[in-house]
């Protein structure tokens, strides 16, 4: 950059020379021509990939690229899906050679990161949507519980999965009984519980029918989800690029549910028809076939060393801290610092043990800086340390909390033995045996599945108000946005429960006040219709932009 007269002048980049033809070609796959920053439109994702892969070991830009290797534009024939209107032909066939040479001769996996699709999953069980999720270096979308109710039929029957194993058993009747008395069970106490938080919480006279409305219903099905066995069906949209799927079906490949295998082969066979390269190695023997079987192996080996354990596990509260550094503040003040100075990193260490701890406090401060808001996060210093929590929390909180996947997670399989909660709601409106009646004749089914057919298929059946134990390891920075997002009024109330009790257990248990103050905006209070407010800032965002209200 040049400065003159204490301004910063542009840059004067190369414009690099294309003739008209070219020109005209490059304007619809290129959104500029001249630039040094464009991006790519208009081509399939393995050119686009292909383009990036080349790109690596060409000493031409990516535009020039383009036209030399991947478009003929001297050919002229039927529009196809691939042809533009100026006559060029985009060779995805090059492209796809191109991969397959990289992949079988370098043996360079980073180029499958660069291609990536939509997909969409649909009527998943909510035991597959969590397989489908475990991937960190992706994008999900999960279908709400708190925005629909689920007592609409699907159909002819309401919104579940019969597993395959359980369609071949001589549990199908019972199972279908079972379920469909859970989904009965909501639909009967929907509206019970729709008059009660109508009578509790009236509507104010600035609330419109469609704001008090979607708090009402969003506060009822939060109440109700814990009725939805795990065998409920749910859309997802996934958004991952060829090395993320790769993994996901290596894995999903050889899971011990049949509906998982099979969800795999659909979604390889809807993949190869716009990133076959990407996924070509997924079921060759030498390759894909191999990385499933070890991955098959290990998790056998693991469930029969897990068998083997016959120690009962303690009482433990609902959130417990079970690891930290008790130095954690004084590396993050040097982790803060580091990059300021021209120290090697243990001596930056060193020189801040030195320091009071108050003064390692005003470091911190410093470094955390004056919050507006909760989006306003400090870097990567409060990375330097790590916190362990075992939480046992019921199944719906743990499915809102597993969409953390940057941090570290895992979880149990899904039963009964841990017991379940009741929504207070329901003791208010004499719906409690109700809700009782249900879990028992759940955990009936459970356990004659699980005799049955075995602890992977009888995880079906098993209502989202039952208990699952899970652990989650996370670093102070990660901690910092998922307890002050996962707190915030608009959240349901249990896991805002769940994620105070973390922050509680960071400052009181493991004595890392400085750290707990920089998480500024977790909220501990307590509210009553927690959507409310939500849904009234978004009304009126809604007004200033001219946005008509939708239906209540």
């Amino acid at each position: 950059m040049k400065r003159e007269a204490g301004h910063l002048q542009p840059y004067a980049y190369f414009e690099e020379p294309f003739t008209g033809e070219e020109r005209a070609v490059l304007e619809r796959f290129f959104t500029n021509t001249k630039g040094p920053v464009f991006a790519l439109v208009n081509l399939p994702e393995v050119v686009k990939g292909a383009l990036f892969a080349r790109y690596s070991r060409s000493p031409k830009s990516l535009r020039r690229l383009f036209l030399d290797e991947f478009c003929d534009t001297a050919a002229v024939g039927a529009a196809t899906a691939t042809a533009t209107a100026t006559g060029a032909r985009v060779h995805t066939r090059r492209a796809e050679d191109l991969y397959h040479r990289v992949f079988t001769e370098y043996g360079d996996d980073s180029v499958a990161q660069l291609g990536g699709v939509h997909l969409a999953c649909e009527q998943a069980s909510n035991i597959l949507t969590k397989v489908l999720e475990w991937g960190r270096l992706a994008a999900y979308l999960e279908q709400s519980t708190r925005y629909m109710f689920y007592d609409r039929l699907l159909g002819d029957r309401y919104r579940y999965l019969v597993p395959p194993e359980v369609a071949a058993s001589r549990l199908t009747a019972r199972y279908r009984d079972t379920i469909d008395s859970l989904f009965a069970t909501y639909g009967a106490l929907a509206g019970r519980l729709a008059r009660f938080y109508e009578a509790l919480y009236p509507r104010e006279g600035d609330d419109s029918e469609s704001v008090y409305h979607s708090a009402l219903r969003a506060q009822v099905c939060d109440d109700l989800r814990g009725l939805l066995p795990a065998a409920t069906l749910s859309n997802l949209g996934i958004y991952a690029n060829g090395q993320a799927f790769e993994m996901l079906l290596l894995r999903m490949r050889v899971h011990p549910l049949a509906e998982v295998r099979h969800y795999a082969d659909l979604m390889l066979t809807e993949l190869r028809k716009v990133i076959p390269s990407f996924v070509r190695r997924v079921d060759m023997p030498d390759r894909g076939m191999v990385w499933s079987s070890y991955l098959e192996e290990t998790a056998r080996q693991m469930r029969d060393i897990g068998a083997g354990l016959s120690l009962e596990a303690d009482p433990r509260p609902q959130v417990s801290l079970v690891e930290w550094d008790p130095d954690a503040e004084l590396k993050i003040a040097a982790a803060a610092l580091y990059p300021y100075t021209d120290l090697p990193d243990d001596q930056v260490l060193t020189s801040v043990s030195a320091l009071g701890a108050d003064e390692r406090c005003r470091i911190i401060e410093a470094y955390v800086g004056h919050r507006t808001n909760r989006r306003h996060r400090p870097g990567r210093a409060l990375e330097r340390t790590c916190y362990r929590f075992d939480i046992l929390c019921d199944y719906g909180i743990f499915r809102d909390l597993q969409r953390h996947r940057m941090l570290t997670l895992e979880w149990q399989p899904l039963g009964t033995s841990h017991g379940y909660v009741v929504p207070q709601a329901l003791e208010e409106v004499g719906a409690a045996d109700d809700w009782h009646a249900a879990m028992d004749r759940a955990a009936c089914l459970h356990a004659c599945l699980g005799e049955d057919l075995g602890r992977d298929v009888s995880q079906y059946c098993v209502p989202f108000a039952f208990r699952v134990r899970f652990s989650m390891q996370m670093t102070a920075r990660e901690a910092m946005h998922m307890l002050e997002l996962r707190t915030q009024r608009g959240g349901h109330d249990g896991y805002r429960r769940v994620c105070a009790e973390m922050h509680r257990l960071i400052a009181e248990q493991a004595g890392h006040s400085a750290i707990a103050a920089a998480m500024r905006f977790v909220d501990h209070a307590d509210y009553g219709l927690e959507r409310l407010e939500s849904e009234r800032r978004a009304a009126a965002r809604r007004a200033a932009a001219g946005i008509p209200e939708p239906e209540a």
